[in-house]
C-alpha cells in the first residue's frame, strides 16, 4: 500500500486568471480544500463532466514537478518544508512559456506551445533535490505503473526515482480531463480551448513551487505551502 500522508512537489498558479479557469474546470481549489462550482457552458454541454473530471480533481489544478511521494524514514514535514523554501531560494532561470490547451497521451491539458529548456531543468532539479524526501516505492505502487508495459528508459526511471516521467520523458502538463476515446475528444478539446482563449493568457511564467498534502486515500491533495523561485535575472 501507498505510504501516506504522501506529498508532491507541484507547479500551481496563484490566484489568477488561469487559477480560476483550471479549478472550475476541475470543481476544486487546493489552496481551500474546497469544492468550486462547474462552469455552467461546461456542465451543459458535457453532462457527465464531473466524471471526466474525477481523478484530476482528486490532485487539483496543477503540473507535476515531483510526483507524490511517502516521506523517508527520519524525515519530516518541516523537513520537506524548509527544503522546499531553501530550492526555491536558489537563483535560476525562470521558465516563461506560451501556454496552449491540447491532448497530450489521450487526456486535455494546459501544456507549452513550445520546448524550453528552462522548464525541462527545473523539472529534473526537483526529481533530483528531494528525493532523498522520498520514501521506496511499494511493490503495490510499481505493479500499478504497469512496469511491463513501460520502455527501457521509463522503467529505469521508476525504479530510479519512483517515477518514469522524469528527465528527458518529463513533459509539462496540467491536466484537465481524464483519458478520453477520440470520438469525444475533439470535440472537447475544441469546447476548452474556446475557453482557454477568453482568458487571453499568452505568456506564463512557472515561477514558484508548492508542496501538496494528501492525508490519506479519501482525501484530496492540499497545497500546504507555497514559494516563489528566485530569478538570476534579479541578481
Amino acid at each position: 500500500m501507498a505510504q501516506f500522508p504522501r506529498y508532491a512537489i507541484y507547479y500551481a498558479p496563484t490566484a489568477s486568471p488561469l487559477d480560476g479557469f483550471g479549478n472550475a474546470l476541475l470543481g476544486y481549489d487546493a489552496r481551500s480544500g474546497r469544492d468550486v462550482a462547474f462552469a455552467d457552458r461546461i456542465v451543459k454541454a458535457v453532462p457527465d463532466w464531473r466524471d471526466l473530471t474525477e481523478d484530476a480533481r482528486k490532485y487539483g489544478f496543477h503540473a507535476t514537478l515531483k510526483a507524490p511521494f511517502g516521506l523517508a524514514m527520519g524525515k519530516s514535514e518541516a523537513d520537506l518544508i524548509a527544503a522546499c523554501a531553501a530550492f526555491a531560494a536558489r537563483p535560476r532561470t525562470i521558465p516563461i512559456i506560451r501556454p496552449v490547451v491540447a491532448a497530450i497521451s489521450g487526456f486535455i491539458a494546459v501544456v507549452p506551445g513550445d520546448r524550453s529548456d528552462a522548464l525541462q531543468a527545473l523539472a529534473a532539479d526537483c526529481v533530483r533535490a528531494f528525493d532523498a524526501f522520498r520514501a521506496p516505492i511499494t511493490s503495490e505502487d510499481r505493479a500499478r505503473r504497469r512496469p511491463e508495459a513501460l520502455p527501457p528508459r521509463q522503467l529505469e526511471y521508476l525504479d530510479a526515482w519512483g517515477y518514469p516521467y522524469v528527465m528527458e520523458e518529463f513533459r509539462f502538463h496540467m491536466t484537465l480531463t481524464c483519458r478520453l476515446e477520440a470520438a469525444r475528444r475533439e470535440s472537447i478539446l475544441s469546447m476548452l480551448q474556446a475557453r482557454f482563449a477568453e482568458i487571453g493568457l499568452a505568456r506564463l511564467a512557472v515561477d514558484s513551487i508548492a508542496l501538496f498534502r494528501q492525508s490519506d486515500p479519501a482525501t484530496r491533495f492540499r497545497i500546504i505551502g507555497a514559494w516563489p523561485l528566485a530569478s538570476s535575472a534579479a541578481r
